[in-house]
């Protein structure tokens, strides 16, 4: 049996961007993706904690040390610059490997989302 597990969790960063006519995606700072084991292209939850929206998009490299977290294409619609988000991403695993996993857990500084 598998079961799906919250694989990494970047907690409490804010919105600098959004640019409605970009094709999609969520922008991260290159940093905090590698700090979330987050990848290029992977699936990530969006929740913003301002208004209660919830979405899911891809992730790509934004420039590092940057704080950069830019949300992009319609995803743009559902934020605001400053609102305050939690990313999550999921993985599947064996029950097993579950019960023992632990994901990669990051709280950046509030105040520009750089790793403390």
């Amino acid at each position: 049996m598998q079961v799906e597990v919250v694989k990494s969790k970047i907690h409490r960063v804010k919105v600098t961007g959004a640019d409605l006519n970009y094709i999609g995606s969520i922008t991260i700072d290159e940093d905090l993706m590698d700090a979330a084991n987050i990848i290029r292209g992977e699936k990530v939850q969006i929740v913003n904690n301002n208004n209660g929206e919830r979405l899911e998009t891809y992730a790509i490299p934004g420039p590092r040390g940057s704080g950069e977290l830019t949300l992009n294409g319609a995803a743009a619609r559902k934020v605001a610059v400053g609102d305050v988000l939690i990313l999550i991403t999921y993985a599947w695993m064996d029950i097993e490997e579950a019960k023992t996993f632990n994901p990669a857990l990051v709280f950046p500084n509030e105040e520009n989302n750089l790793l403390q």
